[in-house]
């Protein structure tokens, strides 16, 4: 069982959009609700794909059932903890190149019991020796190093603790030595303090990352796939999606995959991250794929290419993740 926290769950509505052009009226080509936050994406994912996993998350307010509601028509097991604000609602534009214009809000404020009552029961939900996915922003009212709380009580019990978060929150998480760490590059070139120009530039800010205490890093990079570096090595993946969907989900997809396989060897689970990820990309809005082994036969894992620069825009056709 796969328990995954997400401390700021949200209602994603997103719209999509052929001809999108600011401040104009549009007609939206298609709507759809969802219930998300990071982690909660890494329990559809894993749901969809018959890998046991529960979502522990903060449950209130007038959006409460709805949110609910979303996550039971998707048959996922979650374990809600009762708090007075209410569920947030994020939004995103999707454009008909894939690009996904992204509204999030800030999330109810959650008391210190709030944030104590989290922690007791993602620890209640983890069994010894399993993984369990702290990930998403932090709610205001959170301290920032609140994942690095949910660390220490996880290392404490015999659980594995996979860190995705961004900012204040991802700087103060790496206290507690996760096992695996997902930053994407600006998130990974936020905490390492440069700017991040080339695949080398990533290596080196992952292994730094190393040298803090962490286990493994699983760096995501776009249209540039993704690295997987550790103690014994540093691998590259990548898989060609010509017309890309929508990139909203496709890193949670990619922490699923990778968590989905057990212990499995890296090459083995890089790939497998790769695949679920680039089957995201095919997707509209945050929905998750069913995974088949022809998404597994377009992924390529291999060296790093140290020189390669970063793609820094989205294409629409050749798109590699």
């Amino acid at each position: 069982m796969i328990v995954t926290l997400t401390p700021n769950p949200a209602i994603d509505w997103t719209i999509h959009s052929s001809n999108f052009e600011r401040g104009q009226l549009h007609r939206a080509d298609g709507v759809k609700s969802e219930a998300s936050g990071k982690g909660v994406n890494v329990s559809r994912a894993l749901t969809t794909n018959r890998v046991p996993s529960k979502a522990v998350v903060p449950v209130g307010g007038r959006y409460g059932p709805i949110f609910t509601a979303l996550l039971e028509e998707e048959s996922v097991e979650f374990l809600p903890v009762p708090v007075h604000g209410s569920v947030r609602i994020n939004v995103s534009i999707v454009e008909g190149d894939g690009v996904a214009t992204k509204f999030n809000a800030p999330g109810p404020v959650l008391a210190p019991e709030d944030g104590e009552a989290l922690v007791a029961a993602t620890l209640a939900a983890a069994e010894v020796g399993s993984w369990v996915v702290a990930s998403g922003s932090l709610p205001p009212g959170l301290p920032a190093d609140f994942y690095a709380v949910v660390g220490a009580g996880l290392r404490a019990g015999g659980r594995r603790l996979a860190l995705d978060t961004s900012g204040a929150a991802l700087a103060a998480g790496l206290a507690a030595a996760p096992d695996v760490v997902k930053p994407n590059t600006h998130e990974l070139a936020e905490v390492s303090g440069r700017p991040l120009t080339t695949v080398g530039d990533v290596l080196e800010a992952a292994r730094r990352l190393l040298t803090l205490g962490v286990g493994r890093v699983l760096a995501s990079m776009g249209a540039d796939g993704a690295l997987l570096v550790g103690p014994d090595g540093e691998l590259h993946g990548e898989a060609e999606v010509p017309m890309p969907i929508s990139t909203v989900g496709v890193g949670d997809a990619l922490l699923a995959g990778y968590l989905s396989g057990g212990d499995a060897a890296p090459e083995r689970a890089l790939a497998e991250a790769i695949a679920w990820a680039s089957a995201a990309l095919r997707l509209p809005g945050s929905q998750v794929p069913q995974i088949t082994d022809e998404h597994r036969k377009l992924v390529t894992v291999g060296r790093p290419a140290v020189d390669r620069r970063l793609v820094q825009s989205i294409s629409t056709s050749g798109r590699a993740l």
